[in-house]
């Protein structure tokens, strides 16, 4: 990444967020930007946000834990970063996300949400998460079904140190935005289902930087980018 470029790529995604909720009559406020540092350095992080990039989106732990230990070490200055887990965990891995995230993603398995709650500190506030769900049924990629969904959200709204706030999708890749769409609005529907029985879900974790326009327009609350802020991942972290 080129620091040099990156408020240049803040302000063109920003304005592809905005554009995209005007399109279909909403705030922009209503939409977190959360940038998927994934593949950075912590002087990347730091420059993110420094041009204002607070909500910070990591997929690997052990990557995670190393920036925020360096940046940890910075002197204190600018906004605090709110910390989101966005890959897929691990139960022997969920004590050290417990403790150093503020939300979680990617929770598919009530034996993880379980495990985060007993292991969040007692002087932190509630954990935030988010359900993911396999919306595809794709056997390459983590999340609940659709079927099972229902059960699950019961299972984890009781747990006493998370604070259950909405569903999470990687859907299949495609380049027709209709398609697209069509992906974010079966999760969108069904988080509608899940309100109309009393879940109070305010979050839809959906679009990234080649689809936020069709996640937006699907009700998107928080769009996850990282290409389109800090270019092409290194190839040793491309799959």
């Amino acid at each position: 990444m080129n620091p040099q470029n990156l408020p240049d790529r803040i302000r063109e995604t920003r304005a592809r967020i905005a554009a995209a909720a005007a399109r279909c009559g909403r705030s922009v406020d209503s939409i977190t930007l959360l940038a998927v540092s994934k593949g950075q350095t912590a002087k990347g992080v730091h420059a993110a946000a420094a041009a204002g990039l607070t909500q910070i989106g990591e997929s690997y732990l052990q990557e995670a834990l190393e920036k925020q230990q360096a940046l940890a070490a910075e002197p204190a200055g600018g906004p605090p970063l709110t910390w989101h887990f966005i890959g897929r965990l691990q139960a022997n891995k969920t004590r050290a996300v417990a403790e150093r995230f503020e939300w979680v993603h990617a929770v598919d398995r009530l034996k993880i949400a379980q495990r985060l709650s007993e292991q969040r500190p007692y002087h932190a506030p509630a954990l935030n998460v988010c359900l993911q769900v396999n919306i595809a049924a794709e056997s390459t990629k983590g999340g609940v079904s659709p079927e099972e969904l229902p059960e699950l959200t019961r299972s984890v709204a009781t747990l006493p140190r998370l604070k259950l706030r909405g569903l999470m999708c990687i859907p299949p890749e495609e380049s027709d935005p209709q398609r697209q769409r069509a992906w974010y609005g079966k999760l969108r529907r069904l988080q509608e289902a899940l309100n109309a029985q009393g879940a109070g879900l305010d979050t839809l974790s959906m679009g990234m930087s080649a689809d936020l326009e069709a996640a937006i327009a699907e009700g998107s609350t928080c769009v996850r980018v990282g290409t389109a802020l800090f270019g092409p991942r290194p190839a040793k972290m491309q799959s």
